[in-house]
């Protein structure tokens, strides 16, 4: 304890004696006043010391309290001057009052009272009103800002080091990935041994000449696949180049009646390596599920897409298809009943491909049922047929009473789609752990992940074609009705615009096995045709057309005016028989207020990666989206990714 409080303490219980005292001297005076007089003297003296006890008290306690203010004032200033730490205070008018020698040394200058804050620092000019925090960079350093708006005061943080750090330790992470030929047995079949060796030579000589450039160690793990390990820095580098390697290896394998292509999946950012194999195999997958011919790189949350200019490679072997088939044969058998959805707002492809799979469902002793929504004018003329056929009409559901029989051993059976919010009732998925997808698009990021069993063959013409050749495979006794053979006939035929996009052999082959189970093709002209009031409003809409990059069309819609999802896409594939056009794109506004945008390519253009960056998704020829806002603002974002795309790598092959 300080010696002035010891003091203060003592001088205390004086005053307490001497109060004590004097009433004693008051008792003893009544009695002897003499021995009174001499208490009394006693006293005064005593009173006398206490009295100069009390002020030297005084004295200290003053000197204690300047000395120790003076003390914090100078250690205050001292700390001010020293901080780490940028100090600035400015005005009503943005102009600065004062700051601290470390705001003057961020800026090399001796004194900045008086100059205006925004001239001294610029990058707080876009800063948001209520942005508190921000970061800014100054000759090479990067500073963290942090504003005290009421106090007009701002602290300054270098954060260089960290910065350079977290930069450090980004570009130093692991990035893992597969490369693989897609379609080696393709590519080589017919070819002699040596021919098949020379080109496997190039081809190897290709992909090692492109990891020692770009500094990735890469290992062949089979005859047609790689495994890659290299950094995030050089992953960046990877998509800087846009994965040049893709279009390398079909160059030099051009001469071959089927060029060589690969597929590239990898990942980078997992919190683990277990994850980030996992996330390795997932972005193959997607890069194969989309076609092939692409890389697919999944960093943390971002999933991209470089490549998949090309159409999938047909595949020539049914191995496939019989497994499929037998495979999904079984989980009918072993399930409850079968609820088969398409996509909302069904086309004939989803509709066609939904009976297919319901005739799968009733040859093999259970009950089936479809599920829809909506009603899309292209297919009035065939649910009407639907709904006159009593054998048929039975089977149609709506998705509320698609949830009340739906039981945990269910199979939900989708067609047509992959992605579980565009089905006609995504409740239906939550209801059981049995799920099957039979779709002929192209793998997008958002997919039902835990199905059971997978059919997805983007080199398919449509899902129609994909479920007819596993009937054959399903049940040698299988026959079809007229109706139900038609109506998968009419979903290949709509997507192939009559056999004239898309076709492969298979299409054909499976067209003539619906033929020969009763398809009927004049039933399909009377299912497709349409009345002259629609045919007015395509050719409205068509007037408006103009063309852009030599080779795409594009309509854009008058103000106001709205039109349904099946004219939007039936003008983009009109504009497409035009001379000279290999893509087309219709902009339009939908009745339910949505602008409704249709792309539709020959091959030479992907018109999926352009609404996928619009956040849509569709088919290599084949795309769409919807968005809100108006339709001169989706005109002017879907021309900045056309000329994105144009600046980045071309629209056309």
């Amino acid at each position: 304890m300080p010696k002035f409080l010891l003091k203060r303490w003592h001088g205390m219980h004086v005053y307490w004696l001497f109060a004590l005292l004097l009433v004693l001297i008051l008792t003893i005076s009544c009695f002897v006043w003499q021995l009174g007089v001499v208490a009394l003297v006693v006293c005064g003296v005593l009173a006398y010391y206490t009295f100069r006890a009390e002020r030297a008290f005084r004295q200290d306690l003053t000197h204690y309290v300047s000395t120790l203010s003076h003390r914090v004032k100078k250690a205050g200033s001292d700390v001010i001057h020293e901080l780490p730490v940028g100090i600035l205070l400015y005005n009503e008018e943005k102009t600065i009052e004062w700051h601290n020698p470390f705001v003057a040394r961020m800026l090399g200058k001796d004194t900045l009272i008086g100059e205006p804050l925004l001239e001294q620092f610029p990058g707080l000019k876009n800063r948001k009103e209520k942005e508190l925090k921000l970061e800014l960079t100054l000759d090479k350093h990067i500073y963290e800002v942090q504003i005290k708006p009421e106090e007009r005061l701002l602290y300054f943080t270098d954060i260089t080091i960290l910065r350079t750090l977290q930069l450090r330790n980004e570009e130093d992470q692991i990035a893992m990935g597969i490369v693989m030929m897609d379609n080696l047995d393709e590519a080589t079949q017919g070819l002699d041994d040596q021919t098949r060796s020379i080109m496997m030579a190039k081809v190897t000589g290709e992909i090692t000449e492109w990891a020692q450039k770009h500094q990735i160690y890469i290992r062949r793990t089979a005859s047609d696949r790689y495994f890659l390990v290299a950094d995030h820095k050089g992953l960046k580098k990877l998509e800087q180049s846009r994965f040049e390697i893709l279009d390398e290896v079909r160059d030099i394998t051009i001469e071959n009646k089927l060029p060589m292509t690969l597929s590239i999946g990898i990942a980078s950012g997992a919190g683990s390596l277990i994850e980030l194999g996992l996330w390795t195999q997932t972005s193959l997958d997607m890069a194969l599920g989309r076609g092939g011919d692409q890389a697919a790189v999944k960093v943390g949350e971002r999933l991209s897409f470089y490549g998949g200019r090309t159409n999938a490679i047909e595949k020539r072997t049914r191995v496939r298809a019989r497994v499929i088939s037998h495979a999904l044969r079984d989980l009918i058998k072993e399930s409850d009943n079968v609820i088969i959805m398409g996509h909302k707002m069904p086309d004939m492809d989803s509709i066609g491909a939904a009976i297919g799979v319901l005739k799968m469902a009733h040859v093999s002793n259970k009950e089936g049922y479809i599920v829809i929504e909506g009603v899309n004018p292209s297919i009035l003329k065939l649910m009407e047929a639907i709904y006159e056929d009593e054998k048929l009409n039975r089977w149609f559901i709506t998705p509320e009473q698609a949830i009340q029989i739906t039981t945990s051993r269910s199979l939900a059976v989708i067609v047509d789609t992959h992605r579980a919010t565009m089905t006609s009732e995504p409740r239906v998925l939550q209801l059981t752990q049995r799920k099957v997808v039979i779709d002929h698009h192209r793998r997008s990021e958002e997919f039902i992940q835990d199905a059971t069993l997978v059919y997805m063959e983007p080199y398919a013409s449509s899902t129609c074609e994909l479920v007819t050749e596993l009937l054959p495979y399903f049940d040698e006794r299988l026959t079809m009705g007229v109706l139900e053979a038609t109506a998968l006939l009419a979903g290949i035929v709509v997507d192939t615009k009559s056999f004239s996009l898309r076709t492969g052999a298979r299409t054909f082959e499976a067209a003539s096995y619906l033929r020969r189970n009763g398809a009927d093709s004049s039933l399909i002209q009377r299912l497709l045709k349409e009345d002259l009031d629609h045919y007015i409003k395509k050719s409205e809409i068509i007037k408006n057309a103009v063309v852009i990059f030599d080779h795409v069309a594009l309509a854009v819609t008058e103000p106001g005016r709205k039109y349904s999802q099946l004219i939007i896409a039936q003008v983009a594939d009109t504009l497409l028989t035009m001379t000279g056009i290999m893509a087309s794109f219709v902009i339009s506004e939908r009745p339910d207020g949505l602008i409704g945008i249709s792309a539709r390519s020959l091959g030479q253009m992907n018109v999926q990666l352009v609404m996928e960056r619009m956040g849509g998704g569709g088919h290599l020829t084949n795309a769409a989206t919807q968005l809100e806002g108006t339709v001169a603002e989706a005109t002017q974002r879907l021309k900045q990714i056309l000329n994105q795309m144009h600046a980045e790598e071309g629209l056309f092959e």
